[in-house]
């Protein structure tokens, strides 16, 4: 069974496509395909940002439930 593709060499896949599909050289039958894979690769990464910024949201809850943000530039809590 293929090891699942991380995050980034989806998005490196993805831009592959792009380019190829850009360039305008891929047969009809080729681009076709290209793209219904870009599409698949695109909605698993929107997929896997989800469930990060889902995990994000749950790590930094605080007891009322509510998210606790922190500026990076300042690093204080608000």
């Amino acid at each position: 069974m293929p090891k699942a593709k991380t995050f980034e060499e989806s998005i490196t896949e993805l831009e592959q496509i792009v380019t190829l599909l850009e360039s305008g050289d891929a047969p009809l039958d080729e681009a076709v395909a290209l793209f219904e894979k870009g599409m698949k690769l695109s909605a698993k990464c929107h997929d896997q940002l989800d469930k990060a910024e889902q995990k994000v949201k749950l790590l930094t809850e605080n007891e009322e439930g509510t998210v606790k943000t922190t500026d990076f530039n300042s690093g204080e809590d608000s």
